[in-house]
């Protein structure tokens, strides 16, 4: 086992077929430590979130090796992949939240598909979490009669009461104020140093930047920029 949560070697990626293939990744590098919180920044279209979906084994790895909690993703099969995505929790600006359940139900359903406890240890499990991300008034509230932010506020909760090894969050602060937003991304922090959590992260949302470990900045399906913050050793892309 290595520190590196996630390596990166030479990745390419592509969108369509013949006259029409455009490249969407260009030879990317990167290693990712375990326990890290990394964001990754960047225009529109510049690849941050194709990035995010094929370490998450949403998307298949087309052209080099990625190399997640100690597996290899090039050359995996479909149900390979979905056994790695048991051990990862995504957090996307959808929160596609169930509306016929309530906050509390949404978020056991993150463990009910592990079949991780009883309903008692699930239910406690999720009033735990919502409390902490400031739902505690609202766990029996279904979607409907909740603000966006809210929503966005339960389904961070529901990815994360698995205890994943790696979290992938696209915009997960997008919804939130500023106080909720620096909220979140501190229990991320948190679980990275009592869990070894890995976290990764795509935004736009400066006003969290100074909580990374790490930034790394993408134009054009290219890392251009790599940068650890204060009092981080600095990682080269190009190195990786």
């Amino acid at each position: 086992m290595t520190d590196a949560a996630i390596s990166v070697r030479h990745l390419d990626h592509f969108f369509g077929e013949g006259e029409a293939r455009k490249q969407a990744l260009f030879d990317i590098n990167l290693e990712i430590q375990r326990g890290s919180l990394t964001i990754f920044m960047g225009p529109s279209g510049s690849g941050k979130t194709t990035l995010l979906t094929i370490m998450g084994c949403l998307r298949e790895v087309q052209a080099g090796g990625i190399r997640l909690l100690d597996e290899e993703l090039s050359g995996s099969d479909e149900i390979s992949r979905i056994d790695m995505r048991r051990r990862l929790g995504f957090i996307f600006q959808a929160h596609n939240l169930h509306d016929s359940l309530t906050a509390r139900q949404n978020v056991m359903m993150g463990l009910q598909v592990h079949g991780r406890g009883d309903a008692a240890k699930q239910a406690r499990a999720a009033d735990h979490l919502l409390g902490l991300l400031g739902l505690g008034e609202r766990m029996d509230y279904r979607p409907a009669n909740l603000s966006g932010g809210q929503k966005q506020r339960v389904a961070i909760a529901r990815a994360l009461v698995s205890n994943p090894d790696i979290i992938f969050a696209d915009e997960p602060t997008a919804a939130l104020d500023k106080v909720s937003g620096l909220a979140a991304v501190q229990l991320f922090k948190e679980l990275g140093r009592a869990r070894g959590t890995t976290t990764v992260m795509v935004t736009h949302d400066s006003r969290i930047l100074d909580l990374a470990d790490r930034i790394v900045t993408l134009e054009e399906g290219r890392i251009v920029a790599d940068r650890a913050a204060a009092g981080h050793a600095h990682v080269s892309a190009e190195h990786a």
